[in-house]
Order: structure tokens, then C-alpha cells, then sequence
């Protein structure tokens, strides 16, 4: 049957509105993702998903293995970081040149690996106790290549809790009155810079401080021996004199969130009374440090007090932090409220990187799939915070990927090399030609001779 348009089945479509226009379909020399080979130049200048492969236990038993270990990371990874978050979408990923030659290996000549392939991966092979246990050490080994590169004066780590909503009959989700939804309750901790240093799967009636030690510490120890300056913050569900105890024998500073009692209101009574004369048109604040011990407690620790007189309210707004820091109370509040950036980067990873996306069965499968959002996550962070020219240094992960990923290009193959004509619209030749430059710099020199 002859083609509406007066075209063969096999070639281009016009349009009647302008017969000038014509539209051809040829997926296979075209790709929406480009920038993701960006990406690509810096995990393999820093080596990290080389690294993950490496530590990967191989399940397969067979001698006619397609695509390596490390291929099937880069193609899991990679996918999340350019927004395709269900294993489904390796039915047209597979086909896609610019994820073809991210994976590597055969597949820039034949297919990446299909969705059968990338689901036994991903929910069986990855989901066995010792990768499941190389996957959760794996960011903080990508986090520490990185500071190889650039080693850090300083440290900070904030740890905090997020809800990932479930729908169906998952395994270990549950009902979380906080939240107000069924979910699940993963833990982070995050370093100033933004990176996900660790994360935690948990069942989502669990506490918000649930399991704390399991994640923290083998951050804390990570860089017990590297860096001097170390400092933790936290809100009020962390005010645990266990984590105080752990901090002070590691030698970290902290301030945590401290939920206000009678004893700790009488303390600073004398700044809870109305000031004298006609309230003012600004906010007033006042801060007190005073010593404190709770009957759980071993010993006095310090408190600091803020209080806010706000025009037009009754009564005064009141917040406690416990510190073992000697700055000023003042600077002590300003360091706590810094740690709004790791709520920040929650919702980066909510938006961008839809880590909530959390719909397999198992509760190990889920734990995988969190593992690798992660990753694809610091992947981004990295590129963001390492090789972004001053002009894109605003950009979130959101944007980063509708401007930069989301390149359009039409793929050339020749004898010898193959041509990404790639679009110019939002990131132009001279931006990407200063992102790879930055790249190249994180090269590790070679060994000598």
C-alpha cells in the first residue's frame, strides 16, 4: 500500500503544511544523549567505573559473555544519570550510539546489552551479599580517587533521612506516620562538597537515626588517618549520646539539633521574656551558651541556644544545638544551618536522578537499584564540582542534564573514527571544549620511569 504522503515506506516523510520539510527516521546514526560522552572522559580519566567492575563478583558461569562486568555498570549508571531509571529502557538504550560507546567493549559495533541482559544484572547478579556490599563501598572508593586529585583541607559530613514512597507489595516497606505514606526510609551522608559518601536501604517504620553506626563509621574511618579536620552535623533525630560518645573518641567536632525539655527552657529563661517597649519591625536573635546533662548522659556537654523575637508572634522561636566546639555560639548556629545543602542534594537526587524509584519485589533488589542511583548520582556531582566552566558552576543536576546530557547528534561513521555532529543550543563547542579541558587536568600524572 503506497505511503499517505506519496513516499515509499522506506523513505523520508513530507509534510502538506510545507513541502520543503521532510522527516527521516534514522535512530541509529542519531542520539538525544550525546553529553553523556562528557561524562564518560571523566569516569574514565578517574577511572571509577574500571574500578566498580574490579570489584564486582562475576555470576555468570558461561564462556560466551557479550559485554564485560564493567560495560553493564557503565550502561546501569550511565542510564540513570541521563534519566532512564527503569530496566525497560535498555530495549531502545541498547540501540543508542551515544550509550553504545559509553559502554564500550563490542558493543559501539553492535548492541549494548539488551533488557533481559540488564535485568539479570541488575536484579540478580548485583543483588548477591558481596556485590551488594562492594556496591555500598563503592562511592566512598569513587569519593576518595577524587580526593587524590584534589585532597581536602577539610571535611564535613551531614547525615539525614529521606522517604522513598512504594506502591505495591514490596518486601520491607511499611507504613511511616512521620512521612505519612508507605515507604521505605533510606539514610545518607553527604560531604560539603555535595558527593554522597554512603547510603543505607531501610525499612521505612524504622527510626529516622536507625542504623547509624553501619553507615557512618566506615566514612569516619575512611578519613581518620587523611584529613585533621573533621566535623559532623545532624538534626534532632541524631541527638543520641551514643553518636556524641563515637564522635568525641574519633576526635570529630559536631553540632547536632537538641530538642528542647524544661530544664534546658529555664536555662535560658532570662531571654524568653517579651523585650521591653513597642515590638520591633525586625527579627531580634539572641544566643546563650550554657552546660547541660541529660540523665542519659555521662557527662556535662555544651549547649547553644538561639532565640528569635519575630514581629507579630506571641512567643519566641527557640532551637538548641549540642556541640562539642569552642567557636563562638553564634558561628556554632551559622555551621548548623549550613547543613541545609544535604536536603538540598536529597531533592537533587529525588529530581534528577529519581532514586525514589524504587519498584522491584525484594528488598535486596531495591537496596541494588538505590546503590547505583547513588552512583549515578556522585558520577554527576563529580562533573559538576571538578570540570563545569565558571559560567555553568549554577547548574543542578536537573539542568545539567536537560542542557548538557540531552545533546542532540547526528553520529558519522568513517574508515577509522566515528563523528558526533553534535547540536549547539545550550552548551556551545567553546563551554564542552572547556569541560574536557578541565578533565584532562584531573589526569593523573604517569609513573616514572
Amino acid at each position: 500500500m503506497a505511503d499517505p504522503a506519496g513516499e515509499p515506506d522506506g523513505g523520508a516523510l513530507r509534510l502538506d503544511f510545507d513541502r520543503r520539510l521532510m522527516l527521516g527516521f534514522r535512530g541509529s546514526v542519531i542520539t538525544s544523549d550525546a553529553g553523556l560522552l562528557a561524562y564518560r572522559e571523566l569516569d574514565d580519566v578517574l577511572a571509577l567505573t574500571t574500578t566498580g567492575g574490579e570489584r564486582l563478583a562475576d555470576a555468570r558461569t558461561g564462556k560466551n559473555r557479550q559485554h564485560l562486568l564493567v560495560g553493564l555498570l557503565r550502561q546501569s549508571v550511565f542510564g540513570r544519570l541521563a534519566g532512564y531509571e527503569d530496566v525497560n529502557d535498555a530495549e531502545r538504550l541498547c540501540r543508542d550510539p551515544a550509550m553504545r560507546w559509553v559502554v564500550g567493549g563490542r558493543a559501539p559495533m553492535g548492541q549494548a546489552a539488551s533488557t533481559s541482559q540488564m535485568g539479570r544484572f541488575e536484579t540478580e547478579w548485583l543483588a548477591r551479599p558481596e556485590n551488594l556490599a562492594a556496591l555500598t563501598d563503592l562511592p566512598g572508593l569513587w569519593i576518595d580517587t577524587v580526593h587524590k586529585r584534589r585532597p581536602p583541607r577539610v571535611i564535613v559530613l551531614d547525615m539525614d533521612s529521606s522517604e522513598s514512597p512504594t506502591y505495591g507489595e514490596q518486601e520491607g516497606s511499611a507504613y511511616n506516620g512521620h512521612f505519612g505514606c508507605t515507604c521505605y526510609h533510606p539514610l545518607f551522608v553527604f560531604n560539603q562538597l555535595g558527593d554522597l559518601e554512603r547510603c543505607a536501604l531501610r525499612s521505612g517504620n524504622v527510626h529516622s537515626a536507625d542504623g547509624w553506626r553501619e553507615v557512618l563509621e566506615p566514612v569516619i574511618a575512611r578519613y581518620r588517618d587523611t584529613v585533621k579536620r573533621r566535623y559532623f552535623r545532624g538534626d534532632a533525630a541524631f541527638a543520641n549520646p551514643d553518636i556524641y560518645e563515637f564522635l568525641e573518641a574519633e576526635g570529630v567536632g559536631y553540632v547536632i539539633r537538641l530538642p528542647a525539655n524544661r530544664i534546658l527552657q529555664e536555662k535560658i529563661g532570662y531571654l524568653l521574656k517579651r523585650p521591653v517597649g513597642r515590638p520591633p519591625h525586625e527579627v531580634r536573635r539572641y544566643y546563650a551558651s550554657l552546660s547541660y546533662q541529660a540523665q542519659s548522659w555521662k557527662k556535662p556537654r555544651r549547649v547553644v541556644a538561639k532565640i528569635e523575637w519575630h514581629p507579630g508572634e506571641l512567643y519566641p522561636r527557640v532551637g538548641f544545638i549540642v556541640t562539642n566546639l569552642a567557636r563562638p555560639a553564634e558561628r556554632v548556629v551559622a555551621f548548623y544551618n549550613q547543613r541545609g545543602t544535604a536536603e538540598q542534594c536529597i531533592k537533587e537526587g529525588k529530581g534528577a536522578i529519581k532514586w525514589t524509584r524504587l519498584s522491584c519485589r525484594s528488598f535486596a533488589a531495591n537496596a541494588v537499584r538505590l546503590q547505583r542511583h547513588a552512583l549515578a548520582y556522585n558520577l554527576g556531582n563529580f562533573l559538576r564540582t571538578l570540570a563545569m566552566p565558571k559560567t555553568a558552576e549554577p547548574w543542578s543536576l536537573t539542568s545539567l542534564r536537560e542542557k548538557l546530557i540531552k545533546i542532540g547528534a547526528k553520529v558519522i561513521s568513517h574508515g577509522r573514527y566515528v563523528t558526533f555532529q553534535m547540536a549547539e543550543v545550550a552548551v556551545p563547542k567553546q563551554m564542552f571544549r572547556e569541560i574536557l579541558s578541565l578533565i584532562v587536568r584531573l589526569r593523573a600524572p604517569p609513573a616514572p620511569a
